[in-house]
């Protein structure tokens, strides 16, 4: 018999960007259109670090408009994407502490 202990994780840490719009208190640019965000989020399918990520967005007054996902450490590795040791902390800290973490915000700009 397995324990609970035993069994690994079912939480994950996926890489999603974020297209956002404008709103009040948003924090961006004051000529901003909107930004892309990149964001590492942990949940027990991209279903869920996508709902985590858009309600934490909306709490912090941003306007996410559209979410892209590009899968888990080990798809994007499989995919051949060149993971450097930065964002690999980044997600090993967004599964430790079951969290939202933004790691890149690009304004865009007419």
């Amino acid at each position: 018999m397995t324990k609970k202990s035993d069994k690994p994780s079912k939480q994950q840490v996926y890489t999603l960007l974020v297209q956002a719009g404008r709103k009040d208190g948003d924090g961006l640019p004051e000529k901003a259109t909107g930004a892309a965000l990149m964001v590492y989020a942990s949940g027990v399918d991209e279903a869920e670090a996508v709902r985590e990520t858009v309600a934490i967005l909306k709490q912090a007054d941003m306007a996410p408009l559209d979410v892209n996902g590009y899968g888990t450490l080990a798809e994007r590795e499989a995919e051949g994407h060149d993971i450097n040791d930065e964002e690999r902390a980044l997600m090993q800290r967004a599964l430790e502490e079951n969290a939202v973490i933004v790691a890149q915000v690009t304004p865009f700009y007419d």
